[in-house]
Order: C-alpha cells, then structure tokens, then sequence
C-alpha cells in the first residue's frame, strides 16, 4: 500500500526522485512502490499503439508517467495520457502540464485502492478529462469512464471516441 502524508504543492515539489511514484492528492502526498515490470510493458503498449495513430493525425502527444498540476494542492502521475496538440501549444516546456489530460490511463495494481481511483476519476473529470482508462493486467480487461458517469468494459478491441478509426487489439496491450 502507498504512504500518505498532507504537503502543499510547494512542499510536494520539493521532493526528490526517489524511484517511488508520488503524486499529491488534493494536499495528501500518496507513495506507491515503482512500477512493476508487467506495468511497465502494458504502459509502453499503450503508447506504442496510440503513438503511430496521433503521429499521424497529428492530434496530440501521448506519454508514458507524465504528471499534471491541478488546483487544490493535487498532482498527478497517470500511467499513459494523451494531451491534444491545443493543451500542448498552451504548454510553458519549463513548466507542469495544468489541468487534467483528454485522457488518463492508469494501471490497477495492489498499491491503488478503489476510493483513490475514484477521487482521482473525479479530479481528472473536473479539470477537463474526456475519458479515463482503468487497466486491469490480471482480467485482461479495460475499463472506460466518461465524465457522464457511464462506463464500459472493454474485453476484445480497445478503441475511443478520441481517436476515430482506430482501434489495437486488447492483446497488443497486455503482455504475455
């Protein structure tokens, strides 16, 4: 399970990279063990399947642990998120990603609980998310969450509104 201790976001930015993953939300600075190397590969998967489509259709960027400031002393490491070319454009390179990616795609592991996830399904939403994935590596399966509340679970092809046409087999995204 992570740690968690309450930090401003300037006290949070002082911290050094310690291999952990660290993220602040809203004020509770939560630690989680550094990915695994199964997460590893389902979060270079992703980018690798997106990234030839966005190459492309020159729609945006695609990264892998990229972190975003949001108010309310939060900041957050999602595994793989996709930033359109308007948020990048807007984008100081000497600075954080402000706001939420279009979307957000996170990794179950043992060290998430289900009411982070939530809170931080809520926080990506109110600050300009248009989907989050949920992954979950022991199912194989995919869950996708809109900011209207619904969701579905996808078991075969994944595919987005985001990215019209396209689509990758869940098996290019989970390794073997």
């Amino acid at each position: 399970m992570g740690v968690t201790t309450s930090l401003t976001f300037e006290e949070f930015e002082k911290y050094q990279d310690d291999g952990m993953k660290h993220e602040l939300l809203q004020g509770d600075h939560v630690v989680t063990p550094p990915a695994t190397f199964s997460k590893c590969r389902i979060r270079q998967n992703v980018h690798d399947a997106l990234w030839p489509y966005l190459r492309d259709h020159q729609l945006g960027e695609v990264y892998v642990s990229a972190g975003f400031k949001l108010p309310g002393d939060t900041f957050l490491k999602p595994d793989a998120s996709f930033i359109r070319k308007s948020q990048l454009e807007r984008t100081d390179p000497d600075c954080y990603f402000e706001g939420a990616p279009a979307l957000a795609i996170e990794v179950a592991s043992e060290s998430n609980t289900a009411a982070q996830l939530d809170l931080t399904m809520e926080l990506y939403f109110a600050h300009g998310a248009e989907e989050v994935w949920i992954v979950y590596p022991k199912t194989q399966r995919i869950r996708v969450y809109f900011p209207d509340g619904h969701s579905e679970t996808l078991a075969s092809d994944l595919q987005s509104a985001l990215f019209p046409g396209w689509s990758a087999p869940l098996s290019a995204i989970f390794p073997e």
